[in-house]
């Protein structure tokens, strides 16, 4: 009897761990929730690709000054 027991527990157990993993797992695939990491993901190859022209830009100006300077030309 407690051998039945033991394994109707252990069965059921198991079963709400697998219903909660597929609930969440088909929560995250629905198209909306797709959409939004999508957009997350988008906003920061954005912010990324802004950073990196905001440090090209500076990098340019900087070494633009050193060489108007060693070449003695006005700014």
């Amino acid at each position: 009897m407690i051998r039945r027991i033991f394994w109707f527990a252990l069965g059921a157990g198991v079963a709400i761990f697998v219903f909660v993993k597929i609930r969440k797992a088909l929560s995250r695939a629905t198209p909306d929730a797709i959409g939004h990491r999508m957009a997350d993901g988008a906003a920061g190859v954005g912010a990324s690709a802004r950073d990196f022209t905001e440090r090209v830009r500076a990098a340019m100006a900087e070494r633009e000054a050193e060489l108007r300077d060693e070449l003695g030309l006005p700014e």
